[in-house]
């Protein structure tokens, strides 16, 4: 879907998919203010992170009010919508399913009544031992009298076994209940939830997705991102530690720490998750994407006579290679900002004639040039491949691609939908033999260590899984893995390397061969 930042989706081709963005959270303790339309703006700034639902729920003190629904953020809600949701805090959701199928009884937050008090939850991320914690979760219902009569699962996600888990606990409150529950918690989660009286946030102990707190005039916000709290006027105060549970309420800010820190960031969250204007670890996404065109260009140079990007992922990256090369930047390829991911799939007719819905070539400018193209990544090669076709059709004499990540060999399991192992064109393929598959004069990746060095993180603190197979969390049981998982619908996996599981068997063995 079109991105508020301007980004496209990462597919050219009608109903190619390519990496899914994770989920993007929200959530604000402000009495006095519009708590529901802060809410709104705060999403509309995360709408990158999940396009297929968006939901807000708002506390009055007394009731919580949950409103969702399938579809972008402005389709969501309307200003009567917003009106009728008051209260003087609220939590919002923007999501892309990793566990659980793409329903409207998936849409978060999640909301639950229970013994002692009503709750509210959102999650970014995807947990690695929802089984586990489902098993647990039966043993609690089944061996503790006391329990709420809805405390089981009402939706397929990862998320409802978490909020299930917080209300089998009718002799505590629902931070104590939370402090009893995370540490048992494996895999990627960034939450925010509410009860009656309080805003909650917590981050897992590698804090592979992003959690920032911004403080209002008369209150305070937590985000996915630093850009959502730009745009409701927050300040920013710091990232939420990984393994540290906050509550917000009329007493203050409490910080507990539920687990020790064993920072893992995600490192593909600097290729192409974050926005530009976003700030990881006090580094602008921004500047790190310049500076890794720019080792990029120190790596893999070329003769050329234009460095263009691929709208919008390659953008930032393409101005780095230009400034570090000499080479002239300039946009070889127009976007239409309108148009998202389409549900009406083209004839086979349709697309022998080279439909073309997101990116147009500017012949004027491309004809009779060698071009370097910069991308943010290459999962199955479809999109590059139909790229070059349409730069050579517009009369681009050389078609050099470079792309500002290593390549993409091993699936996410961490709250990225990546292709599985199978259809990942860089585990079956050379880097020339890639080449050759999408038709390109050249190919070349940015070096991993090379693109740790941009983001000034230390190697040991970032999650590198995509690129390098090293899981710093333990994977799923086989069998245990994929959206439909607690739908019944198990994703077939194989043993690959050292017993861990990884999606189908092969690699992408005939690229080569496809026309």
């Amino acid at each position: 879907m079109p991105r508020p930042d301007g980004r496209l989706s990462h597919d050219l081709l009608p109903g190619e998919k390519g990496p899914q963005d994770a989920c993007g959270v929200f959530g604000v303790w402000a009495p006095g203010e519009e708590v529901a339309k802060l809410t709104y703006f705060g999403l509309y700034a995360l709408q990158h992170r999940g396009q297929e639902s968006a939901g807000i729920a708002v506390s009055d003190g007394s009731h919580i009010v949950v409103y969702k629904d399938m579809g972008l953020v402005s389709q969501v809600f309307t200003e009567a919508s917003l009106e009728s949701l008051q209260g003087f805090m609220a939590i919002g959701h923007t999501r892309y399913s990793t566990t659980g199928a793409s329903v409207w009884e998936n849409a978060q937050p999640t909301f639950r009544s229970t013994a002692t008090g009503n709750l509210a939850l959102g999650h970014n991320g995807n947990l690695t031992n929802t089984r586990e914690l489902q098993e647990r979760l039966n043993q609690r219902m089944e061996f503790s009298g006391e329990l709420p009569l809805n405390a089981g699962l009402h939706a397929t996600t990862d998320t409802e076994v978490l909020s299930g888990l917080f209300a089998t606990h009718p002799d505590l409150s629902f931070e104590a209940a939370a402090l009893e529950e995370l540490p048992n918690v494996r895999g990627a989660f960034s939450l925010v939830f509410i009860d009656e009286n309080t805003l909650y946030a917590a981050r897992d102990p590698q804090g592979i997705r992003p959690l920032t707190l911004g403080k209002l005039e008369r209150g305070w916000v937590v985000a996915s991102e630093t850009a959502a709290l730009d745009i409701v006027g927050a300040a920013f105060v710091r990232e939420i530690e990984p393994g540290e549970l906050i509550a917000i309420d009329e007493q203050g800010l409490r910080s507990h720490r539920f687990a020790e820190a064993a920072p893992k960031g995600c490192l593909f969250e600097y290729v192409y998750l974050a926005r530009p204007d976003t700030s990881i670890a006090g580094r602008g996404v921004q500047a790190t994407r310049v500076d890794i065109g720019k080792r990029l260009a120190r790596e893999h140079p070329v003769d050329a006579d234009l460095v263009i990007p691929v709208p919008e992922s390659g953008r930032y990256a393409a101005i780095g290679y230009a400034q570090e090369s000499g080479i002239p930047f300039a946009e070889g390829l127009v976007k239409n900002a309108y148009v998202g991911r389409t549900f009406i799939q083209p004839s086979q007719t349709i697309r022998q004639l080279g439909i073309r819905l997101k990116l147009n070539p500017l012949r004027d400018v491309i004809a009779g040039k060698r071009l370097v193209v910069v991308d943010d990544s290459i999962v199955r090669g479809n999109t590059q491949r139909a790229l070059v076709r349409m730069l050579r059709e517009a009369g681009a004499l050389e078609v050099h691609v470079r792309i500002s990540s290593p390549p993409v060999k091993w699936p996410c399991f961490y709250g990225i939908d990546f292709a599985n192992k199978a259809e990942l064109i860089a585990n079956g393929l050379t880097v020339d033999e890639i080449c050759t598959s999408i038709g390109a004069d050249s190919l070349s990746f940015v070096d991993l260590d090379a693109l740790v060095e941009a983001t000034t993180i230390p190697k040991d603190n970032l999650c590198r899984a995509c690129f390098d197979g090293v899981y710093p969390v333990d994977l799923p049981e086989e069998n245990h893995v994929g959206k439909g998982m607690l739908d019944g619908i198990e994703k077939r996996v194989v043993t690959d390397v050292d017993g861990v599981t990884f999606g189908a068997t092969g690699g992408a063995h005939d690229a080569l061969s496809r026309p």
